[in-house]
This record gives structure tokens, C-alpha cells and sequence, in this order.
């Protein structure tokens, strides 16, 4: 619009300069109306000019389209296509003509790793080396590539330097240029350069590189939270641990990536900032690594609980043709406050059971809660008394001890009124009024309970407590609620009872799945 030509690109990327086609020149006449008004806005003196009648070179509306770019008035848009490599150059040119250069910018803050106290790095050649690591690229052949952009002084072609995040000096051979998937050798680098280095052992994306003498560190943006997550196997047997590995090597890559494994439900997590997020990971697993996963919905890690007392005798007692096996216990069994755990009680008088056997019933009754008898969840928040029982001189064992222990247990949780609990979600919706109707209608329809609302601007910030069960695939139906311009951040909060019915049909699906 600013220079008045149209631009037609070939199957390469390439463009040729050429006329407006004449059935657009309205169309671009208008547009060019609305672009110098919103230029011009930048600049005083220049929108006095338009409003006389003046006409405005090219070179006024390019310094100030910088000038307002600069000071956040407005923020410029480029139409085009990287698949297609369309408007590339374009953009280029305007990162270039409009975008601050390190002048611009001023002096870093960063603070002294020791004293803690700020520091500033002007982007001078002559000032102390620093910089800061930008990406991370695991290639599983050269290694690890480290890209960082220089903030101050110089750096050349090898050495070291002294990553302050992590307090170790690192040392490289060889400076680059990175230009697509090539890789050029740099001769050295200035401030605002954006280079790289190979194979650094310790250096991670979000790392402050500079002069041991002269030490700084800059603070990292926090990385965003996950909103998602995919349990991930193995497509072929014998790959679980390349997945792992893969995987670790990807998450030097990505910040925004998380992995984890969680004991109660055996599986692998994968979470990310969406399901395009995950997607495209499992795509680069597969590319870099020739590994392939399968994506699966995670297991809900539920737990189980008592709701009231029970007393009740363990009692196990085998005659063979040797030594026997005896252990006798009697337990009471008592419901603790939610989040409490576990807690045993010795309350044996009179050596009814000796002190030696005793940590044996405390370990039968741990292990036997492990798998609770409803659906064979971990048993949890109660308190075992250990109250009474009988021994016997010859065939009474720590196993034996460990046995009625155990059977002790599962016959207190039959009385005791087991229930399922399932862990409750602190949930945080950031989203346009338009959509509250809509976003308050499906938490509902989630078991959710709302616990406030405050404004953000033209947003509506919704906090509220959700079962996990009911939220771990929020992302895309947020997402198709609100056309994209929803948000939202989830964290553990508590475990609860779930309902009866609900609890009745987990029992249910668990017990086909062993099957």
C-alpha cells in the first residue's frame, strides 16, 4: 500500500514487481486512505500536513510507520504464507524498515548472580560479553545446537564463555550463522547478533551466557502452563525407553513441554499448550527420532477412603508339615480428615502381640491399602489402631504378622463404608463477556462449582473448582466455545467424594478393564 505496486509471487517465493491490476485500485485506494490516517497518527506534524491537502512521500510514511511501531502506537500487519513462501521478503524488509534494533531497545536489566543487586548492559561492543539463550535444537545426529542473542560486547569465532544460570563455564569450538536448516560459520558476533554453538553439555533455552569477570544474569520469562495433556505408549514394543529419552531431548527444545510419570496410574504424560501442541511433538518424535507414539486419554488417578469406624479380627493361621504359620491381630479402622494420609496407632497393653511383630501388621495393612477393594485404587486418609490379637511361640513370624495384617484391612474397608474419591481441579477461565453464557452453562454440565468472577478489561476471569474426570479435554471445547479467544489454567486443588452413581459406573469400567 505504501509504495503503490503489486506484488506476484511464483511457486519459488520469488516476487515480481508489477502494477495494481486495475479492478483493485479502489479497493487499494481506500485502504491507503485508512493506513496514512492511522500513520500519520504517530506524528503530529505529519498529520497536519495530510489534513491540509499535502501529499506524503513514501519516506514520510515509512518513518513514521517506524516512528508509531517504535513507541507502540499502533502494531504494523503483513499478509502472506511460509508454506507457500509468500510475502516472506516483505516481512523481512519490515522487520528491517520498522522493528527497534539494539539502540532502540537501550540498556538490558539483568542482576549479579551473588549480591543480587541490578545491573544494566548497554548494547555497546565494547562492553562486557553477555547474551541470552533463545532456543534450544536437539538434532539426534550433530547434538545439541544452542542459539542465543547477543545483548552486549563481542564474542568470536571459539572459546568460553560462563553461563551464569547454571554457574559453569562452557566451551566452544566453533561460532554459526543460522539461516534455515544451513549453518554457516560466524567469524564473530555483536550486539543484537543471533548466533549459535554446538554440543554445550549444561546451557539450556532461557540461560545467561557471559564474561566470567564481569558476571550478569537476565530473568526468564516463566513458561506458559500446560492446558493439556495425552498419556503416551509405545506404538512398537521395545521402544518405551527411546520415548523417554526422545522425549528428554525434545524438552531442552521446548520449555513449554512437560513430562511426567505418574506411579498411581503407570502411565507417561505429556502436556503442552494444546492438542496442535502434542500433535506436533509426536510428529517431530517421529521425523528426529523414528520413534512413534500412540495418544490416549489419561487415567484419572481416583483414590479410595472409609467413612466410619470398623473393628475387626485378622486372623491367619497354616499348619504344615514343619513350623506352622500363626498371626493373629485385632484392628480398629477410622476415618481421617481429607488430606491427613495415613496413621498408625500401637495401642497393644500386656505383650498381646510381642513389639517385634508389630511394624509386621503396620507393613501388611500399608501394602493391602495400595489397592483398595473397590476398584483397586490407593486407600487413603484413615487411621489404623492396632489394639489387640494372640501369638504363637513356635509359628508366629514377621509374615505371618504381615498376612493378618493385611486381611485385617480389607475386612475392616468391607464395613468401614468405602467410597472413591477423584482429585478436584482449581480452574481459572479467562474469556470475552459474550461467551459467559455459554462457558457457565458447560462448567455446570461438568460438575463444576463456580467460586468468583472479576473483570479483566473487555475479559471475564471465571475461578471455579472442577473434577479432573470432567476437564481433561477442556482445551479444544474452549477453543470451539469461544472462536479461539478463551483461556484457561488448571491446577490440583483437593480430593472428593464422587457421587454415588457416577462412582458405581468407574467401579464398573475398572473391573472390565482387568478382565
Amino acid at each position: 500500500l505504501i509504495s503503490g505496486k503489486a506484488y506476484v509471487y511464483d511457486k519459488n517465493g520469488k516476487a515480481k514487481k508489477s502494477e495494481i491490476p486495475a479492478d483493485m485500485l479502489d479497493l487499494v485506494e481506500t485502504e491507503k486512505e485508512n493506513l496514512i490516517e492511522n500513520i500519520a497518527e504517530a506524528d503530529d506534524n505529519l498529520i497536519e500536513r495530510y489534513l491540509e491537502g499535502e501529499e506524503l512521500t513514501e519516506e514520510d510514511l515509512r518513518t513514521a510507520l517506524r516512528k508509531g511501531t517504535l513507541a507502540r502506537t499502533f502494531v504494523p500487519v503483513v499478509a502472506g504464507s511460509a508454506t507457500a513462501n509468500i510475502g516472506i521478503d516483505l516481512l523481512m524488509d519490515l522487520i528491517v524498515t520498522a522493528l527497534p534494533s539494539p539502540n532502540d531497545h537501550g540498556a538490558k536489566i539483568g542482576s549479579d548472580p551473588v549480591a543480587k543487586n541490578e545491573l544494566q548492559r548497554a548494547p555497546d561492543p565494547g562492553a562486557p560479553f553477555s547474551a541470552f539463550v533463545i532456543k534450544t535444537l536437539a538434532d539426534p545426529y550433530a547434538g545439541r545446537l544452542t542459539i542465543f542473542r547477543v545483548v552486549s560486547g563481542t564474542i568470536g569465532s571459539d572459546g568460553t564463555f560462563y553461563n551464569s544460570s547454571k554457574q559453569v563455564k562452557e566451551r566452544f569450538n566453533q561460532l554459526l550463522t543460522v539461516n534455515g536448516k544451513e549453518q554457516k560459520p560466524a567469524t564473530g558476533a555483536g550486539p543484537g547478533s543471533i548466533v549459535a554453538v554446538a554440543k554445550l553439555k549444561e546451557t539450556l533455552t532461557g540461560d545467561t551466557l557471559c564474561d566470567e569477570s564481569e558476571k550478569i544474569i537476565y530473568q526468564c520469562a516463566e513458561p506458559l502452563p500446560s492446558l493439556i495433556s495425552f498419556a503416551i505408549a509405545a506404538k512398537s514394543k521395545g521402544d518405551e525407553d527411546k520415548i523417554f529419552i526422545s522425549l528428554s531431548k525434545l524438552l531442552e527444545e521446548d520449555a513449554a513441554l512437560k513430562l511426567d510419570r505418574v506411579s498411581e496410574t503407570k502411565e507417561i504424560l505429556l502436556s503442552g499448550l494444546g492438542q496442535i501442541h502434542i500433535e506436533t511433538t509426536v510428529e517431530k518424535l517421529k521425523r528426529k527420532f523414528n520413534v512413534e507414539v500412540v495418544l490416549n486419554t489419561p487415567k484419572v488417578p481416583y483414590r479410595e477412603t472409609i467413612k466410619r469406624k470398623a473393628r475387626v479380627q485378622g486372623k491367619h493361621k497354616k499348619q504344615t508339615g514343619g513350623h506352622g504359620q500363626y498371626g493373629d491381630c485385632w484392628i480398629q479402622l477410622e476415618p481421617l480428615p481429607r488430606g491427613k494420609g495415613f496413621e498408625f496407632v500401637d495401642a497393644i497393653v500386656g505383650g498381646a502381640i510381642p513389639k517385634t511383630y508389630i511394624p509386621a501388621v503396620e507393613k501388611g495393612i500399608i501394602e493391602s491399602s495400595q489397592k483398595g477393594i473397590l476398584a483397586g485404587f490407593l486407600c487413603v486418609d484413615f487411621k489404623a489402631t492396632l489394639d489387640d490379637g494372640s501369638f504363637h511361640a513356635v509359628d508366629s513370624s514377621e509374615m505371618a504378622f504381615k498376612i493378618a495384617g493385611s486381611l485385617a484391612f480389607k475386612k475392616a474397608c468391607e464395613e468401614a463404608q468405602p467410597v472413591l474419591l477423584e482429585p478436584i481441579m482449581n480452574v481459572t477461565i479467562t474469556t470475552p463477556e459474550d461467551f459467559m453464557g455459554d462457558i457457565m452453562g458447560d462448567l455446570n454440565g461438568r460438575r463444576g462449582k463456580v467460586l468468583g468472577m472479576d473483570n479483566a478489561g473487555k475479559n471475564q476471569i471465571i475461578k471455579a473448582n472442577v473434577p479432573m474426570a470432567e476437564f481433561l479435554t477442556y482445551a479444544p471445547d474452549l477453543r470451539s466455545m469461544t472462536g479461539g479467544r478463551g483461556m484457561y489454567t488448571m491446577d490440583f486443588s483437593h480430593y472428593d467424594e464422587v457421587p454415588a452413581q457416577i462412582a458405581e459406573k468407574i467401579v464398573e469400567e475398572v473391573k472390565k478393564r482387568n478382565d
